[in-house]
């Protein structure tokens, strides 16, 4: 059976089954918007029946606002911020001169200490040589005394 074959009699009067589809569809159309009708007159009385709040506080908050970013002379805070940013790339380039600066006061101090050790060195070679220089001396002076005692033996009457 299909829906052309079909027929529906009402009253006397009979309907196809395509005609029956199509009543249908209308129908269910029909109630559809409606329903939809219906559904947005309620949320338009749900809106209607909110209260809109009093803003004359809200426009008094504003004004103060106002007053105050004019008070505070907001429209110069531009040139500020710029002048603070030039300001704070100087530091920083300062800083890294300054690091820069203690690398060579560390490298220094190193080298320092290193001639330290060195000039120490020296003056214990320095000692060392006096020490010898006194060795030498007294040498020198037996070896003379020694050759004036030859002198002397190879030729006594002198």
């Amino acid at each position: 059976m299909s829906l052309a074959e079909t027929e529906l009699t009402i009253g006397g009067t009979s309907f196809k089954g395509v005609y029956i589809a199509i009543l249908l569809s209308l129908a269910t159309t029909l109630g559809g918007g409606v329903w939809t009708a219906s559904s947005l007159y309620s949320r338009l009385e749900a809106v209607e029946s909110q209260k809109i709040p009093d803003i004359a506080p809200l426009e008094e908050k504003i004004l103060l606002v106002e007053q105050e970013l004019s008070a505070n002379d907001v429209s110069q805070l531009q040139g500020k911020l710029a002048t603070l940013g030039v300001s704070l790339q100087t530091i920083a380039d300062q800083q890294e001169k300054l690091l820069l600066i203690r690398n060579d006061v560390n490298d220094m101090k190193q080298k320092v200490a290193e001639m330290k050790a060195t000039v120490q060195k020296a003056e214990l070679l320095s000692a060392d040589i006096k020490d010898f220089n006194k060795d030498v001396s007294v040498a020198k002076r037996e070896i003379q005394d020694l050759w004036d005692a030859m002198d002397y033996l190879s030729n006594p009457l002198n």
